[in-house]
């Protein structure tokens, strides 16, 4: 694996049930607990996937069987490998998974679908900087949902990556937002020095609706991504 590369693996939640059979197989008792819990079975099938799918990447990776992987779990609940220096880091949003993963340095994905009611005003003033605010209201009504959405997946991939969650608030740093616009952090209030050391990108897939982006603490890399065939991870 190329250490200036991050892969990413976009993929389906929803699928057939010999492929979830399979997936499930994989899962330790702690995952297999966890998805008892849900109510609806679309909810517990996509969960049954969702960490099937990422232990069967990861074992590819690493060359390991994927039953045997072990998690631990940061403060934010950032999950990690126990006894692995590989990075990952994943996000869904409906029956869409992004699987980010690098061998050199932390990163963070999100997605969420794109909808005309996304651009809430208030959620904006609430969470994002002055400066985000000004920059999504100076849009056309009709660029704004996308902009909005760009705007949070890119704060919320960078989160992930520091595994801060929502402990660092959202309005203590900026990110670009317009389209067209490439995806950058602009400011880190904290210390304005951090955002030199992160880059972002976006991931979007605008014709099947996703709004996405990639975080990582490095600058310089670059990212490929790529739909997964399920046929050959399984094989």
């Amino acid at each position: 694996m190329d250490e200036r590369v991050v892969e990413v693996w976009r993929a389906s939640l929803d699928q057939e049930p010999d492929v979830r059979a399979r997936l499930e197989a994989v899962l330790d008792r702690d995952e297999r607990e966890r998805a008892a819990t849900f109510r609806f079975d679309r909810d517990r099938n996509r969960y049954v996937v969702g960490r099937g799918l990422l232990r069967t990447l990861l074992a590819r990776y690493l060359d390991r069987a994927p039953e045997e992987l072990r998690f631990r779990y940061g403060r934010e609940r950032k999950p990690s490998l126990v006894g692995d220096e590989l990075r990952f880091n994943l996000a869904h949003a409906e029956g869409t998974v992004l699987y980010a993963f690098s061998s050199a340095f932390e990163v963070g994905v999100d997605v969420e679908l794109l909808r005309p009611d996304a651009a809430d005003t208030r959620v904006a003033e609430r969470f994002f900087s002055p400066r985000e605010v000004a920059a999504l209201r100076a849009l056309p009504k009709s660029d704004q949902p996308h902009a909005f959405l760009a705007c949070w997946t890119r704060k919320e991939a960078f989160l992930k990556a520091r595994g801060d969650g929502l402990m660092l608030p959202l309005d203590s740093f900026d990110v670009t937002l317009a389209p067209g616009e490439p995806a950058e952090l602009l400011r880190t209030a904290w210390a304005p020095e951090e955002r030199t050391r992160w880059q972002l990108a976006d991931l979007s897939e605008t014709a099947r609706g996703e709004i996405a982006a990639l975080a990582a603490s490095a600058r310089g890399w670059t990212y490929a991504c790529r739909d997964l065939d399920m046929t050959v991870v399984l094989n």
